[in-house]
């Protein structure tokens, strides 16, 4: 039984390292969308269009939005996951 813990546990090690690479990948496109809203200047900025203002003030919005619910959405994933693991482990007495 511990060899199939262990094994699971590997298995889910796995598939969350790869979902940690991909909220990584996510996390870098937002800090570079950060930057560049830094970098506008605080007084009489001249952007065109406020359309496209707005436009990319939504998409930059979306863009974080999206990385903060991948997060949470792991974190669920990972407290699913080991909730019955632990409680298997629990269960189970200590010298075996």
């Amino acid at each position: 039984m511990q060899d199939q813990i262990t094994s699971i546990l590997e298995h889910m090690a796995k598939s969350q390292h790869e979902l940690a690479r991909t909220l990584e990948a996510k996390r870098e496109v937002i800090a570079h969308m950060a930057k560049m809203v830094s970098e506008i200047p605080d007084h009489n900025p001249s952007f065109g269009e406020i359309e496209a203002l707005m436009e990319h003030s939504l998409s930059m919005t979306k863009g974080i939005t999206s990385y903060l619910n991948s997060l949470a959405d792991l974190e669920d994933a990972i407290a699913d996951n080991l909730s019955p693991i632990m409680k298997v482990m629990k269960e189970q007495p200590a010298d075996e």
